[in-house]
């Protein structure tokens, strides 16, 4: 069963990374390494930061077995997944 959560904002990005981090019981600088980015970068993302780079907030998602789908106002959710 796949949960779904919503995120609007990079606070919101963050702290759902950190609670998939921890269920995972992976560290920090363990997940750092894992993805090629140094911690301050994980420590960053978790807290939120809004200018964290894109491509390695992908590769931390991907690392972490999580996935986001983008969806427009009154959008069916299953619009975009042929894309």
């Amino acid at each position: 069963m796949t949960t779904a959560m919503i995120t609007q904002n990079p606070e919101q990005l963050g702290a759902a990374i950190r609670v998939r981090r921890k269920e995972l019981k992976v560290t920090q600088k363990d997940l750092a390494l894992t993805c090629g980015t140094g911690l301050r970068f994980i420590i960053d993302l978790e807290k939120g930061k809004p200018t964290c780079q894109i491509g390695k907030t992908l590769q931390v998602l991907q690392a972490l077995g999580l996935s986001f789908r983008i969806t427009g106002p009154g959008a069916p959710a299953d619009r975009y997944e042929k894309l």
